[in-house]
């Protein structure tokens, strides 16, 4: 998921105030666990790396006030890297990086080996090759499908979110890092990879899905007649700005009538939190859109700036479901508060941090959790052990696997049943 130039390069030494279209809402959930033990790293030793040939060179000046005491970890480190290839000092190195953002225990913090990375880059833009589909964690630490992408090999082979993978080709994936299960699910297009998966209490069944090209559009938008548009935002990456300003150019040349709008946000993983703080610009200005909250408990507002072209659309309805996560729960709670518009379907995925994000020059990537992010009613939908988490919708529709088998859409059904009313 390409190097990703929007990715900034301050983790640290910006002002929180003016930094907000720098961060993350949300990886798409196929990033996997991240690396604060850059931290703790980059106080006591530095790696030069360079790609070709894979040579490391350390720094070894531990500061004297480190509480620290890294000459046992150079110990092991000179162990393990004694007379070994370059492929093997490739994975002891990431290796290591790694094992120091999992000791954090944060799900969204992560270090991306260069292969990965680039997946991840790719598919926040909305190119890949693949199976289409977001994972993530469920409060057990379960490996899961956040959603399958409309149209995308998952979808077609009977893949539904929430579903949880117990096996990829065979193995199984407890204890697996999303950076792995990414790494073994993605590959070449027109290659396949088996996965065995479970839904609900229902018996495991094994899939077998043919990897293919995705690209997706981030926006897309149709006219329903009687003065309702429904437009689909699939993610929240480096084109969607651009891609909904032009959708928003063409319904107000193509639509003479407009009266309800539906924003369906479901399946919709994320993305930067800049781009959900633009579509809600459409609809309302100067009232907050979220509230960013840092560790220190400071809590920054972030408003709408601009004038939208929708601000005086009488009805607007939201499509949600347990794969809208982060940056489309932003979007759903501010329209939700500010202009009370009516949310359809089902509770949405609950994920309330911000991730900030680097690359680097062997390609690799680093993305750290570092703030949260409140509702304009400074509200927090993070899904944690002991909270439910998520964003209920006014009205719950529920999709069953016979409805998608039929085709049938009672979400969007009943968002449009309800647009007629107005």
């Amino acid at each position: 998921m390409n190097q990703n130039e929007e990715f900034e390069k301050s983790l640290i030494s910006e002002d929180p105030k003016t930094s907000f279209q720098k961060k993350l809402g949300v990886l798409l959930t196929f990033t996997g666990l991240f690396f604060s033990g850059y931290f703790l790293g980059v106080s006591g030793y530095e790696f030069d790396l360079t790609v070709q040939p894979f040579n490391v060179v350390v720094e070894r000046n531990i500061p004297a006030s480190s509480d620290v005491n890294f000459s046992k970890y150079w110990e092991k480190w000179d162990y393990s890297v004694e007379g070994k290839s370059k492929d093997e000092l490739k994975k002891i190195y990431y290796g290591s990086i790694s094992g120091m953002v999992e000791s954090l225990g944060d799900p969204y913090t992560s270090f991306l080996a260069p292969t990965v990375n680039e997946v991840v880059n790719n598919a926040i833009n909305g190119t890949y090759e693949g199976i289409g589909a977001e994972l993530g964690f469920n409060d057990e630490d379960k490996l899961i499908v956040i959603a399958p992408l409309d149209g995308s090999p998952a979808l077609n082979a009977g893949v539904r979110p929430g579903d949880r993978i117990l096996k990829i080709e065979g193995q199984d994936t407890e204890g697996i890092s999303l950076n792995e299960a990414v790494a073994q699910i993605r590959g070449e297009a027109g290659t396949f990879v088996n996965l065995t998966i479970q839904r609900d209490d229902k018996e495991p069944q094994e899939i077998k899905i043919k990897r293919g090209v995705i690209t997706v559009a981030s926006v897309t938008w149709r006219d329903m007649g009687d003065g309702t548009v429904y437009m689909k935002v699939g993610r929240f990456g480096g084109d969607t700005n651009k891609e909904w300003d032009k959708a928003v150019s063409e319904i107000n040349i193509k639509v003479n009538e407009l009266d309800a709008i539906i924003v369906d946000l479901r399946g919709n993983p994320g993305g930067y939190l800049e781009s959900a703080v633009h579509l809600a610009g459409e609809f309302y200005r100067n009232k907050p859109v979220l509230y960013r909250e840092t560790a220190l408990g400071e809590q920054f507002e972030m408003k709408t700036n601009r004038n939208g072209f929708f601000t005086q659309v009488p009805a607007v309805f939201v499509l949600i479901d347990g794969g809208s996560a982060s940056a489309s729960e932003i979007l759903a709670a501010a329209l939700k508060s500010q202009i009370n518009a009516t949310l359809v379907g089902e509770k949405s995925f609950g994920k309330g941090t911000i991730q900030d994000a680097e690359n680097f020059k062997d390609g690799s990537g680093l993305h750290i959790t570092i703030e949260k992010w409140l509702t304009p009613e400074k509200v927090w939908v993070h899904k944690k052990p002991d909270v439910e988490g998520g964003i209920q919708p006014d009205i719950t529709v529920e999709m069953t696997d016979d409805d998608i088998k039929a085709g049938l859409d009672k979400q969007l059904d009943k968002a449009v049943e309800l647009s007629k009313q107005i």
